[in-house]
């Protein structure tokens, strides 16, 4: 996907650079420790270097990037402890944003993500995975924003900003896409029941399904790097 596509409109330069660098990073362009040239992509995000080191380190304050002491910025690439630990987390906190959103939502809420569900689903009929990607997002911090709590609300987007090109690149495999796109009908219809246990046992499965998809890649990918292929 070209950076270029992001709006830039309230947003200042390192924002918006830092913007198009994560929809790059969680997007597979910019690979798990690949090394940032500023050259290059000031020329591709038509911003200078200033803003875009700004933008480095507003990324790597996310967790995103590594700066490294007379050697630039790259990527971060988390290792399997690094996946495990992070899910699990993810997923209590998911649960508890699922249970407190059921006691405090609305029925204009429920027709809210029943909106951008279908929008979800028009994409994932396209295979538009970025499209997906975004609209899939969106419902999950809906979520949190519905569940009212704002320290879980900072704490759920700080760890999973380091996850996002992880659970992008786990709906890869088609069945699995599937899959979750079923899972999130299923949310919405405990959310609109108030339901709290199903939406959490929901989440947490959601989540769990997730780490094992990232954890199947990377053994994957480590698989061919050991037989002397190379990475997609």
């Amino acid at each position: 996907m070209d950076g270029s596509s992001f709006p830039i409109a309230r947003l200042t330069l390192p924002e918006a650079a830092a913007e198009r660098l994560r929809a790059l990073i969680v997007e597979g362009d910019l690979a798990p420790g690949a090394k940032l040239n500023e050259r290059e992509l000031s020329e591709r995000l038509g911003v200078s270097r200033t803003p875009l080191r700004e933008a480095f380190r507003m990324l790597a304050a996310d967790g995103l990037l590594v700066q490294l002491p007379n050697r630039g910025a790259q990527v971060v690439a988390l290792s399997r402890e690094d996946v495990r630990d992070a899910f699990e987390v993810m997923g209590a906190l998911e649960g508890l944003a699922g249970e407190l959103a059921v006691a405090r939502v609305t029925d204009a809420d429920v027709a809210d993500l029943r909106v951008l569900q279908a929008q979800m689903e028009s994409a994932h009929a396209a295979r538009d995975l970025p499209a997906y990607y975004r609209v899939n997002r969106a419902i999950h911090d809906r979520l949190n924003a519905i569940a009212g709590n704002a320290v879980l609300g900072q704490t759920y987007r700080t760890l999973n900003a380091r996850l996002h090109a992880l659970r992008f690149r786990s709906n890869l495999n088609p069945a699995k896409w599937d899959l979750a796109v079923s899972e999130h009908r299923s949310m919405i219809a405990a959310l609109a029941a108030r339901d709290g246990a199903a939406l959490r046992g929901l989440l947490v499965g959601h989540l769990r399904a997730k780490q094992q998809a990232v954890l199947d890649s990377m053994d994957n990918r480590d698989d061919k790097n050991l037989q002397g292929g190379t990475e997609p």
